[in-house]
């Protein structure tokens, strides 16, 4: 395994790190004897960095049932705050103190804001006294490094990092999302900031292993027929020196086998230009399929009615090119469905007030109607209105 240090603490981070999402299911629930095998067998070849989250279902619990004392001392644990259900001062203590209960451990080494997309869910949290609660956490060695992770437009992200003294952060990042959500510029600013930078999503759920069209994975093969459109992926992020820890939700053997395989040649710059020239192919094949000529330049916001209109695009995009549960992932994921204030399509009010800074000369009011009418089917809203309630979400 290949280690990258963390600048804060000089701990050397396994740079395949094991994201705890997707653990192998039976019968509904969490098929504890294949992940316990597949977590051992992780940290056998060296990965010691494990994230999971309060919202994961069965996943905090299984890895703490796994992680007996002799292993919890090899790894290092990222846990999440869920930040929805934190309407008082009381719930910080309230639900880190059951993420302790369920992981079997006095301490998370690596704790986030999790889903952190606008700095104003960071100043209701300042609100609450988080910056004193993370303080008197770290003082007593319950908490280790302080992060993020980010969910928002790349304009977010650049006020966020700057509003405390981040130990680290987690962004999306593979080679479509340059331009999406952080992008390539946030990852240059964290990097500039001398944080961890964790990576989620290298493989965009999965589908730059399995989804990409036939012309592309054809490409990759011409080039290698060993590696799989997966390891193309990974490589790409492991030749930049900025990520520290790339997360992989590794549900099963074959999967677990063939990114330890792939880790062992994650150094900077791994790749040469011509192999660097396949990505410029691969995603122009993807992108032929794009319906929205956007490139995510972010010139037409804000807007004035909160709509992230490179994000829904993006979904949008990703609904025709990928699949259209990878499209309706992201868009409930970018579009601040479990946030106060919303920032979908049906958000818009038809000023126009944004195509006259688009480059693309994009039809904007159009295109987020066509993206309404596709990403929010008649179910959509009804059933986004029930989630929100019950986890207690009032809209602004």
């Amino acid at each position: 395994m290949k280690y990258r240090i963390d600048p804060r603490t000089g701990k050397e981070l396994s740079v395949l790190g094991f994201g705890c999402m997707r653990f192998p299911i039976k019968m509904g629930t969490i098929d504890m004897k294949r992940t316990e095998k597949l977590v051992k067998t992780a940290i056998e070849q060296g990965v010691n960095y494990f994230d999971t989250a309060y919202i994961y279902p069965g996943s905090e619990a299984a890895l703490g049932q796994i992680l007996t004392k002799e292993l919890r001392d090899k790894v290092y644990i990222a846990d999440k705050l869920p930040l929805f259900l934190c309407r008082s001062a009381s719930d910080l203590d309230k639900l880190f103190n059951k993420q302790l209960e369920r992981l079997k451990t006095d301490r998370i080494d690596y704790y986030l804001m999790h889903m952190l997309a606008e700095s104003k869910q960071w100043e209701t949290l300042c609100g609450y006294g988080i910056e004193k609660w993370i303080e008197d956490q770290k003082q007593k060695g319950r908490i280790g490094q302080i992060g993020f992770s980010f969910h928002g437009i790349r304009d977010e992200f650049q006020k966020i990092i700057d509003m405390y003294d981040w130990d680290f952060c987690q962004i999306q990042y593979n080679y479509m999302d340059e331009n999406n959500q952080a992008g390539k510029t946030g990852l240059m600013k964290a990097a500039a900031k001398n944080i961890a930078i964790i990576i989620m999503e290298p493989l965009l759920g999965g589908k730059l292993a399995t989804g990409l069209p036939p012309a592309a994975v054809k490409i990759f093969k011409k080039a290698d027929s060993e590696l799989t459109p997966a390891a193309w992926a990974l490589k790409w992020l492991w030749h930049h020196p900025e990520p520290t820890v790339l997360l992989s939700g590794m549900s099963d053997e074959s999967g677990l086998e063939e990114n330890l395989k792939t880790a062992e040649t994650a150094e900077p710059g791994n790749l040469n230009d011509s192999e660097m020239e396949l990505f410029t192919e691969v995603i122009k094949i993807i992108k032929s399929s794009y319906k929205i000529p956007c490139t995510g330049c972010g010139y037409c916001m804000p807007c004035p009615f909160g709509v992230n209109i490179p994000m829904c695009f993006a979904a949008y995009n990703a609904s025709f090119a990928i699949s259209k549960g990878t499209g309706m992932q992201q868009y409930m994921t970018n579009t601040g469905s479990l946030s106060p204030q919303r920032h979908s399509a049906s958000v818009c009010r038809k000023c126009g007030k944004c195509e006259s800074h688009c480059p693309q000369s994009i039809p904007i009011r159009q295109e987020l109607a066509n993206v309404e009418k596709r990403m929010e089917p008649f179910w959509y809203k009804p059933i986004l209105s029930i989630i929100r309630a019950v986890v207690g979400i009032k809209s602004k």
